[in-house]
């Protein structure tokens, strides 16, 4: 009805459409609900109440009554013990019950009654045997009951020295003698548990079990870390605790333990990852080896790759990590160990498998990754994780550097894993064998370990062990060898809590563990050969294996760096694609990626060795897949398979193929710089007999930006007269021509030359000009210039010095040296193959240096003066100096070189070609003029044609001429001697000869001289009538000289 003003008479509706008497019946279930958990809770409450009542109630009657048997067992047997007699220790005597009853770990009085316990058992054991003292009947329940009371009692006196350590501390580092003068309290203790568990007891193995479950050698950890501390000088002495740690350490291995799992609480574990472990107990160290606690911790260690870091105790520092405590203690044993003569290899390939699981895990302070690692790596160091901001321990960081004393430990290692000298026959048609699984897993983990101590920062010493210490690489080439051959590549799975998930997606998988090691190593070995090893001697793989492995490692990195990219990329877009583990350190994606780069650095040195002395034909270096257009399709785009192979392995790409795409980039920068450039032509005007002086002022000076725009030039001849002719581009190929043959000529005094007349930068040339740093800068972009504009310029480099433009001022090596000075040369190898002994030389670490009579001594090292050259360094002293020769003497005069010629050409341009074919990019190609090249691509006009007499006879006048002239028309012609690298269809514009009179034309107007316009690569040529009249003015112009004036 109507609303009456009263709310209350209103009617109640549910929104949820339930009715009263449901929403009544929810409330009421829900109250039964919370009831109900009500009434158990306080059941369950009056449950606890009664079961702690109860045992409270049980505690107190259990104190009360020890506190009544030890009243018993003083008023009987004394206060300490001391009435008992000979029958003490008896099966049917309540002497001993009695204290396992009321003893009491915190009761310090408890503690002396227990040691005159052992005082009264010690001194019964001496006059009698262990069983007699106990007096057991023989029947199961004597024997159970002895068993029982005598693992109760060693258990106490263990669980009391650990409680009252610190109380103990001095007791437990005073010297040992024997057990029998022992008089401290400690000792005392200790001495029972080693009684009691004894070999030659009956029942040691119970005993010593229930000690092992009862965390025995966490106990034993605990009294090591609290002796540790102390002050008291211990060095050179065994203390009573280091004897019961050698004791109880070899309790296991004396009962053939050696298939106990690993736990956490196991002796591998807790003892082994004590810091220094080895440095502080030296008994230790003695017996660790020959006793045979070292097969046990390896093989217990092997057993649990997977996890046994996560085993490990809790740092007792923060300076001293366990990982790299245990790690350490067993770097410092395996010297040692990997010598001992009993040692099997399968000890050394599980050592190989544990240091590495460990080396990966090392935390930031003590992992140093180098920079050619690093670069491939995915590895990134958490800021945040602990030990980001802990400086290394000094003491742990030594042990973990001897790894790398004198090369024991790696040289040890390999000769165990590989005890059998390689074999090698390459001869066709023999049938070889593969390897077996054992052998590659052992090869894939050994490899890995070798790969990892470069982590620890001296990669160096690592690849002199393994380069001359041992035999590897010609092992790990026989395991390559025998797999290529056999066509079948195992494939490794590598242990451990970040082993990697591989899956055999190529056979390049197979390869890449040995490729690890084997690339670098060969490839430091090639730094420091000589030619006639190479060569010659063949040393140490014959030319033969060569060319086999040239091949080779040419399919592999070809693999690794074009078809695996791609079939990853297919397997992961499906939809059951498998994922690699990136997890750690070694992830299949870095391990492809270190291989790629080593065998990428390897082919490259073997393609230099093969320019200077050719033992195969250069093609064999190419992948014939590298020349399809696939591939050019995807060179200038970022990231591409393509790029990457360019980047890395450019020498899988013909020359001919790099030369077209680096013309590509530098157009593309041409063009770039077009669009974007704010700068006009700019106008020089040079003296020809002060062109390097006008220049350096005019040029030197100028931005980026207008080095990169075109330059016009304007000659002035000696006689202060400008030369004729406009520059449409003919003048300044002159002008390049002329001016880096004056500036690069070594009576200038920048640019000294080998006794092959190559050149390098002068070590004194800041004796010859004050500005000669500017100077290096100005030739830098001169010839930057020359090469941005396409110019060939005659100047023969020095390769070593090539090689600091394409490396980025990168060393230079012993081989090098020989181009350099033969003479020094061959006198340092006559130092590295000296037998007798070298300190008869005479020979110091300094070397002189005579420039224009100026006689000036360096040290090659801190202190070289009084640093007499051994036996023992000779190899230092021999690539000291070869780099001083080759690096240090050039170093400024490189890097102005190099700052200037940057300038203009980006390093990524030059980097794909080698130091040969850098100079070749520079200078064109030293062998003859194709000049059937430039016949088939010049055009003619004015009235000639290929078909005309005068043509005919030109052509057949031109390649009669010698090479020598034959450069000189060219550079009439062009103004350049050289042609195009990739020939005369790329001359830019062609060359064309030009009827420069009618045919008719009367005998003065033909006795004119052939004129050229170099801008327009245009040749002016008159119908002369006779061939002998023809050559004759055309070899008139050519040597003449005379600039444009003939034009």
């Amino acid at each position: 009805m109507f609303f009456s003003g009263d709310p209350s008479t209103r009617k109640k509706v549910d929104l949820g459409g339930r009715s009263s008497k449901e929403r009544d019946r929810s409330k009421l279930i829900q109250q039964a609900r919370v009831e109900r958990e009500k009434r158990q809770r306080l059941r369950l409450e009056t449950q606890s109440a009664i079961r702690i009542q109860r045992v409270f109630r049980g505690r107190r009657v259990i104190a009360a009554e020890r506190q009544e048997i030890r009243k018993q067992f003083c008023a009987l047997y004394g206060e300490l013990g001391e009435k008992a007699d000979a029958n003490a220790f008896k099966v049917e005597s309540k002497y001993l019950p009695q204290l396992l009853f009321y003893y009491q770990l915190e009761d310090k009085a408890d503690l002396h009654r227990l040691a005159g316990v052992c005082q009264l058992f010690n001194r019964l054991l001496g006059s009698g045997s262990l069983p007699a003292v106990f007096g057991s009947d023989g029947s199961a329940t004597s024997e159970k009951m002895v068993v029982l009371r005598v693992t109760k009692f060693c258990f106490i006196c263990l669980q009391a020295v650990h409680y009252y350590r610190e109380y103990f501390k001095e007791e437990l580092l005073e010297p040992f003698t024997d057990w029998g003068s022992c008089h401290n309290l400690a000792g005392l203790l200790l001495q029972t548990v080693l009684v009691l568990t004894d070999n030659y007891t009956p029942w040691c193995g119970v005993v010593f079990d229930f000690l092992y479950e009862k965390k025995l050698f966490s106990l034993l950890r605990d009294l090591l870390l609290t002796v540790q501390s102390s002050s008291t000088e211990v060095h050179g002495r065994t203390t009573y605790l280091e004897q019961t740690l050698v004791s109880l350490s070899l309790r296991q291995i004396d009962r053939g333990q050696f298939s106990t799992t690993l736990k956490s609480w196991s002796f591998t574990t807790q003892i082994l990852s004590f810091p220094l472990l080895f440095q502080k107990f030296s008994l230790l160290k003695e017996v660790f080896v020959n006793r045979g606690l070292w097969e046990f911790s390896i093989r217990q260690l092997a057993s649990s790759l997977q996890n046994f870091i996560e085993l490990l105790p809790v740092n007792s520092s923060v300076q001293f990590p366990s990982n790299v405590c245990l790690l350490g203690n067993l770097l410092e044993i395996s010297i040692s160990a990997l010598s001992f003569q009993e040692c099997p290899s399968e000890l050394a390939v599980y050592f190989a498998s544990i240091a590495r699981c460990l080396i990966e895990d090392l935390p930031p302070p003590y992992k140093r990754i180098p920079e050619d690692l690093a670069e491939a790596s995915d590895i990134i160091v958490d800021e945040e994780e602990p030990f980001a901001s802990i400086m290394a321990e000094k003491a742990l960081e030594d042990q973990l550097q001897l790894i790398y004393a004198k090369g024991e430990i790696i040289k040890s290692l390999v000769l165990l894993a590989f005890p059998n000298p390689p074999s090698l026959h390459t001869d066709q048609g023999l049938k070889v064998e593969p390897p077996s699984i054992s052998e590659a897993e052992a090869i894939g983990e050994v490899c890995m370990f070798l790969h990892a101590t470069l982590l620890l920062g001296r990669s160096t010493e690592v690849y002199t062990t393994l380069a001359y210490k041992t035999n590897i690489v010609m092992y790990l080439w026989s395991y390559i060898y025998r797999c290529h051959s056999a066509n079948e590549w195992p494939i490794v799975k590598l242990q451990g809590r970040h082993s990697t998930d591989q899956y055999p997606l190529s056979d390049a998988d197979g390869i890449v563990m040995a490729l690890l090691i084997f690339c670098p190593v060969y490839s430091f070995m090639l730094l420091s050969i000589d030619n006639e090893e190479f060569n010659e001697q063949q040393r140490p793989l014959r030319l033969e294996d060569i060319k086999q492995l040239v091949l080779l490692l040419k399919e592999a990195l070809w693999q690794l760096l074009w078809v695996l990219p791609s079939k990853i990329a297919s397997a992961n877009s499906g939809a059951n694609a498998k994922h690699e583990i990136s997890r750690g350190t070694f992830t299949m994606k870095y391990i492809r990626k270190m291989v790629s780069k080593s065998t990428s650095r390897l082919l490259q040195q073997l393609q230099d060795w093969n320019s200077k002395k050719q033992f195969m034909p250069p093609q064999s270096f190419y992948a014939r897949e590298a020349m399809d257009e696939i591939f050019f399709s995807q060179v200038d785009k970022e990231n591409s398979r393509a790029n990457e192979l360019l980047v890395q392995a450019p020498f899988l790409i013909p020359f001919t193929h790099r030369v077209r795409i680096y013309h590509i980039q530098l157009s593309a920068a041409k063009e770039q710089h077009n669009m974007q450039s704010l700068f006009p032509r700019r106008h020089i005007r040079v003296r020809r007999d002060r062109i390097v002086e006008d220049a350096f002022a005019a040029l030197n000076s100028l931005q980026d930006e207008a080095l990169e725009a075109t330059i016009r030039i304007v000659f002035v001849n000696e006689f202060g007269v400008e030369e004729a002719g406009v520059d449409g581009g003919g003048l300044f190929k002159d002008f390049m021509e002329s001016i880096t043959k004056a500036a690069f000529d070594i009576q200038y005094g920048l640019f000294k030359e080998t006794p092959d007349h190559l050149l390098y930068p002068n070590p004194a040339s800041h004796m010859v000009h004050d500005e000669h740093l500017q100077y290096f800068e100005f030739l830098g972009k001169i010839l930057g210039k020359a090469m941005y504009e396409g110019i060939l310029v005659d100047i023969p480099f020095a390769t070593f010095f090539l090689s600091k433009l394409k490396k980025n001022l990168g060393p230079n090596f012993l081989q090098d040296l020989s181009s350099l000075d033969p003479e020094l040369y061959r006198s340092l190898l006559f130092l590295k193959r000296y037998e007798g002994d070298l300190a008869q030389l005479g020979l110091y670490f300094v070397i002189e240096n005579n420039e224009y009579g100026e006689q000036v001594q360096v040290e090659l090292l801190p202190g070289g003066k009084d640093l007499q050259v051994s036996n023992d360094n000779v190899l230092i002293y021999i690539h000291l100096v070869a780099n001083y020769r080759l690096n240090v003497q050039i170093r400024k005069q490189s890097y102005h070189f190099l700052r200037g010629f940057q300038r203009l050409i980006q390093p990524k341009w030059i980097n794909m070609f080698s130091e040969h074919e850098l100079q070749v990019l520079i200078s064109g190609s030293v062998e003859g003029l194709n000049l059937d090249d430039l016949q088939s691509n010049a055009k003619y006009s004015g009235g000639y044609s290929e078909s005309h007499p005068v043509i005919q006879m030109f052509w057949e006048t031109i390649k009669t001429l010698d090479l020598n002239l034959q450069q000189k028309f060219l550079k009439f012609v062009t103004g350049c001697s050289r042609g195009p690298l990739l020939g005369f269809k790329y001359l830019e514009p062609q060359f064309c000869i030009q009827r420069a009179a009618p045919e008719d034309a009367s005998d003065d107007i033909l006795d004119r001289l052939p004129t050229s316009s170099t801008c327009m690569n245009l040749l002016k040529l008159p119908p002369y009538k006779r061939k002998d009249i023809l050559k004759d003015k055309l070899l008139y112009a050519i040597n003449a000289e005379a600039g444009f004036d003939l034009s």
